[in-house]
């Protein structure tokens, strides 16, 4: 077996042996003339907002609420709950001032009506379903859909306290 190994490996460095060495470059005299042709570049003013930049005042939303009342102040008490409500369930996908699987919550009070937010934390599944606001946020962040936490009204009352907190 060794032997045979031997052989074929020095058959092999003959023939590698043979093959190369002295050859003679041959000058080809034929040229190409390259044609430049003009490149028209269009520049387009039609820029796209992405839906989580999108500044909607008016549209409350699909869901259970249809009115909310805040006042001016805001309720320490009630944004300490909902800010403990949003740490316990909300930040596998939403990060305070960073894009992660879900929009981060600073400036959504600037950017959505009340009733639009709590809807939204409220039936998820409805407002993806219903609500062409919430459809583009879910294409935006690659068709993952925001889980519904069962949350109280209570409970998202005290969350969008919380979020009229971060700027």
């Amino acid at each position: 077996m060794r032997t045979t190994l031997k052989l074929i490996v020095l058959l092999l460095g003959f023939f590698f042996i043979s093959c190369g060495g002295k050859e003679n470059p041959k000058e080809e005299k034929a040229s190409v003339k390259l044609k430049k042709d003009k490149v028209e570049v269009k520049k387009t003013t039609d820029t796209k907002v992405l839906a989580s930049a999108t500044v909607d005042l008016k549209n409350k939303g699909v869901g259970p609420i249809s009115s909310v009342d805040i006042p001016d102040t805001i309720d320490n008490t009630m944004a300490t709950h909902g800010a403990d409500v949003f740490n316990k369930m909300c930040t596998a996908c939403h990060k305070v001032g960073k894009k992660f699987i879900g929009p981060p919550p600073n400036g959504i009070t600037e950017r959505r009506t009340p009733e639009w937010i709590m809807n939204m934390i409220l039936d998820p599944e409805g407002m993806t379903r219903n609500d062409p606001l919430a459809k583009a946020l879910l294409i935006e962040f690659n068709g993952s859909p925001m889980a519904n936490q069962n949350l109280s009204e209570e409970d998202a009352r005290a969350v969008l306290e919380y979020f009229r907190t971060l700027k």
